[in-house]
This record gives C-alpha cells, structure tokens and sequence, in this order.
C-alpha cells in the first residue's frame, strides 16, 4: 500500500497508515481511510464526555490514518464543533478532511431546521471560527428531508453553498439524509453540481437498500458516505436506544440477530462492521465515537478477517432474518414526527 496525500511525515504512525486503506470518493479525487470518524459523539450527544479525552481521541484518530472527519453544528447545539476545533488547533491540516454541514442547528422543533440563504451564508463563518480552518473540504445540507419543499434547498440552500465555494470557504458540496427517493430527486433537479452523499443506516447488514441508488450515483461521479454500520445500536448486544426510530418489526430481528450470535460467542457489531466495510464502491464508512476502545475497535475493523463461523453467522442472519423483514426503513417516520410537533407540513 501507498501512503495517502494526507500523510505527514513526523506526524503519523507511519504502520498504521500503511495498514489503513483508502478509496476515491467519487469526482473529488480525495483519498480517505475507508473508515472515519464521526464526531457528533463529541456534542455529547449520546453521553456525557471528557473534553480533554475527546481532544486526544481525535489526534490518536488522524494519526492512526483516519483522514476523514465529519461533524455539523447541530450537534451538541455547536460543542461538538467546537471541542472538534480544539483538536484540529493540533494537527497539520494536511493530515484530514473536514466535513461539516449547513440547515440543521437547534434543539427543538422550532429552531432545528433554517434552509435559507442568508442563514446558510451565515453558518459556514461561524462554523470556520468554531473549527479553527480557513476552509471546509465538503459542505453538506444537512437531513434535507426536513425542507418544507424541494424548492427551497434547490433555490436557497445549494446556492448559498455553491457561493461559499466560490468564495474559497468550501471545495466540495455534499447533501445528506436518510430517505434515498430524495437523493435522486435533489440531484436530478439541481442545478448546482452535488459532489457527494452521505446517508446513514441504508448499508448495514439489517438493511442494504443503498444498493438500489449505488448505479445513479456511480454514473455521475458523486461519493458515497455510509454512516452507522451499526445502525444506530441495532447491531449490538445491547441494543439501540429508547428514541431509536426503527419499527417493532426491525428491533425485533435485529435482537434475534445479536442473540443467534451472542449464543455462538461473535460479535454481531464486529459482522457488522465488516459487511459495511467491505463493499469498495462506498468510500468510507463513517462511526461516531468518543470512546478510545471503540475508537481501537474500529481501526482494528479495516484489517479483521472474519473465521468460518463468523462467516456463517453473518450470511444466516442476513438469510435467515433480516431478508424477511416486510421493510429494513423507517423512512417518512421521523419526517412525520416533526412536522406533528410543528403543528403541520407548509402547504405548497
């Protein structure tokens, strides 16, 4: 293997960069470790965290070949951005890409979504400032779902990103969301080019339905970005959270795949890593973590070779369980939900 752009001599575990694979994400040409680091667990979004470890977290992630990193002001209400830049204050800039992302900021219903112009505009100036760079690799719209219409991320949002790429504050544009119609929809109409994508939860062993979007976007150059192998917990013995969306129907075979596997002594958050990981047309696969073991676990994930048994448990719980499942998605779930929190949809 070669080393990447992103190496810095006297800065990187030289072996551990060499161990980390990387793939082109699409038209953009960058090279990025097919797996990276999600930093929304730095909002202490999930659980209280350690500023100073999430700090060190961040520097033993980049130097152990991570390239890739991904946050947004929406989480933790901008303290995941700016524990981010405290970090970033200590790394060549060379060493990593940085996405972060534009329309989503506040806690509650009604301040969490502003897809206008002059409020984009005047995110990527703060959201520089809090990450301490002169410039963000892709600037993303974030959970464009949430829109009131098409109309206002095709005429407000992508244009408002696609001027602070002119003005050398972005160099990539991205979008981001969980219904995958959107996408295509989005990236049909839009008359600003869209350089990437980054979904969560479409490519895991529970649900692969990215498949059916990976030709559309492969034609038009555009990068993928898989993130939560995991599925958010499903895809773990302990199981996801009380506010995961999922239905009745999907956490169910989802614990009946972690007991199969916990009852043969695997790990079904390992299988899970692996079968994302695996697919070379997805360029990274991104996960969330503020944990030092689970950050370990993960960079140990690019080089694990499943055993026999690991194998056959994988392909039974795809076979066997999740195959069955009448639908893998929640999609239109959390869409509904918040627009019953805002009282009703805008009518178009």
């Amino acid at each position: 293997m070669s080393l990447p752009p992103t190496f810095v001599e006297g800065f990187h575990d030289k072996e551990a960069v060499l161990r980390m694979p990387y793939r082109v994400l699409g038209k953009t040409g960058l090279q990025v470790s097919i797996v990276s680091l999600g930093a929304s667990s730095l909002g202490s979004v999930f659980h209280a965290t350690n500023e100073a470890e999430c700090i060190q977290l961040v520097k033993d992630a980049v130097r152990s070949g991570i390239n890739y990193i991904d946050v947004a002001p929406f989480y933790g209400q901008t303290k995941a951005e700016t524990v981010l830049g405290k970090a970033l204050k200590d790394i060549p800039r060379q060493a990593y890409y940085i996405t972060t992302k534009v329309c989503r900021y506040g806690a509650t219903p009604e301040d969490m979504f502003d897809f206008s112009y002059d409020h984009t505009m005047k995110s990527i100036d703060e959201s520089l400032e809090r990450l301490n760079v002169s410039y963000i690799d892709i600037l993303q719209v974030h959970d464009m779902e949430f829109a009131p219409s098409t109309d206002i991320v095709l005429k407000e949002s992508l244009p408002a990103v696609a001027n602070i790429k002119a003005a050398g504050k972005c160099k990539f544009i991205g979008i981001t969301g969980y219904p995958l119609d959107n996408f295509r929809t989005i990236i049909e109409k839009s008359t600003v080019p869209i350089d990437t994508i980054l979904t969560y939860c479409r490519y895991s062993l529970n649900d692969t339905s990215l498949l059916s979007l990976l030709d559309f976007l492969v034609e038009r150059g555009i990068g993928i970005v898989n993130a939560s192998p995991i599925s958010m917990g499903l895809l773990s013995n302990r199981g996801p959270p009380e506010w995961h969306p999922a239905t009745e129907e999907i956490k169910a075979a989802c614990k009946a795949a972690a007991t199969h596997c916990s009852e043969r002594g695997i790990d079904i958050s390992k299988l899970a890593m692996a079968f994302s990981l695996a697919h070379e047309t997805i360029a990274t696969t991104l996960v969330s973590t503020s944990s030092q073991a689970n950050l370990q676990r993960n960079l140990a994930a690019v080089t694990a070779v499943l055993t026999d048994e690991e194998k056959a448990a994988s392909e039974h719980i795809q076979r066997q369980i999740f195959q069955r499942l009448s639908s893998p998605h929640w999609e239109q779930k959390e869409i509904d939900k918040y627009w019953a929190q805002r009282g009703g949809k805008p009518q178009a």
